[in-house]
């Protein structure tokens, strides 16, 4: 039995791309309809209230275009409002990208070894990865740390800038020289974009990207509910924001190629 809806993905922008490229990848004969919120990222400085206004127009959106499954891509939302879509969405699955990142740290973490988070400052400010992965590791030192600055210069195609590097030695140098942790989790989507810069100013540091593990956690999910695509499918992916930026654009192509089947301009309102 085969289901050829298309999968879900959501972001406040353009990071959750990300997750789309992991999730295109494991799983290639399945369609993808993402939404990346454009017009008012960044999300991570606003308040719980209004990332949840955001997100259920956005889950709407989705579920008017008959998704069959729905991958938050964007910890900032998985970290204030994932309880909330479930409770008012019972009728289709999340994967969200924390978890499936903190269930797999038990078999990879060593006893005793540091872990640091960084991310948005409402998914620090949560504390959603550091007491989860206590729950499974309170032996383990987890560092956390915001970085606000870095969603607006990664939107702004600032990747390789100055700037970039300076906003990365003013919110990293403390933890990785002082603290020195082993791992260092991108807790954002956006970050991805970025982890070579990161890794090259600090190279002792592991780092992990939540993507991967929920790309295998979404497969999961299609799986266990025998939602799979038939495997002859020929994918379609197709893309929403709510602002079309040429950078947008620009990070498709580099993600997808030249070939793809659909870019399509949604205004999302308020």
């Amino acid at each position: 039995m085969s289901d050829n809806r298309a999968i879900g993905i959501f972001d406040s922008g353009l990071g959750g791309l990300t997750s789309v490229k992991t999730i295109k990848t494991l799983l290639p004969h399945e369609n993808i309809i993402y939404f990346g919120d454009t017009a008012r990222t960044p999300y991570g400085s606003k308040s719980v209230d209004t990332i949840n206004h955001f997100s259920k127009e956005i889950v709407d959106f989705l579920i008017n275009r008959d998704v069959k499954s729905i991958c938050i891509a964007c910890n900032t939302v998985s970290s204030s409002s994932l309880g909330n879509l479930q409770k008012t969405f019972p009728n289709i699955t999340f994967v969200d990208i924390i978890q499936p990142m903190v269930d797999s740290l038990k078999d990879l973490i060593e006893t005793n070894a540091k872990i640091a988070v960084i991310g948005t400052e409402v998914t620090i400010n949560s504390g959603m990865y550091e007491n989860k992965i206590k729950e499974i590791l309170p032996q383990n030192e987890v560092i956390s740390q915001a970085c606000p600055l870095f969603v607006t210069l990664i939107e702004q195609g600032l990747w390789h800038d100055p700037l970039l590097d300076s906003a990365i030695h003013k919110y990293l140098d403390e933890i990785m020289f002082n603290k020195k942790p082993e791992y260092l989790i991108l807790g954002c989507t956006h970050y991805p974009l970025i982890a070579d810069r990161i890794q090259k100013f600090y190279p002792q540091v592991k780092i992990l990207n939540p993507a991967i593990t929920q790309a295998k956690a979404m497969q999961k999910t299609l799986i266990q509910n025998q939602l799979q695509a038939d495997a002859s499918q020929k994918a379609k992916y197709t893309f929403y924001a709510s602002d079309l930026s040429d950078l947008f654009q620009k990070m498709i192509h580099h993600i997808l190629g030249k070939q793809h089947d659909d870019i399509i301009f949604k205004e999302l309102k308020l």
